[in-house]
């Protein structure tokens, strides 16, 4: 069995992403193009935050650290650590409200 600790991993990317002129980190957790599962870690700093953007396919976005803001056309939710979204099938953005991880999880048909 492989064994990871997500709040380790977390806390190299959030340094990472404080370093990067990006303000952002990711890592693939788990999977890959080859895999219909795939886990991403994603580290954003406070106001950064991913452009809107297509749905890769069944998707959840679980809440590590931080706020974040999921917007989908007219409608947006705030989410706190703990939080698990499911992603919208429509076009989206993901905000940062402050340093924050997320583990995104999806599902590709």
């Amino acid at each position: 069995m492989d064994h990871m600790s997500l709040t380790a991993l977390l806390e190299e990317h959030l340094a990472l992403a404080r370093d990067a002129s990006s303000g952002r980190s990711s890592h693939t957790v788990y999977g890959g193009h080859a895999r219909t599962l795939r886990q991403t870690l994603i580290v954003l700093t406070g106001g950064q935050r991913l452009d809107e953007h297509e749905n890769p396919g069944e998707a959840t976005l679980q809440v590590l650290r931080g706020r974040v803001r999921l917007t989908a056309a007219d409608a947006a939710v705030d989410a706190n650590p703990g939080d698990l979204l499911i992603i919208p099938d429509a076009r989206h953005a993901l905000e940062a409200l402050e340093d924050s991880a997320v583990l995104l999880t999806v599902a590709k048909l």
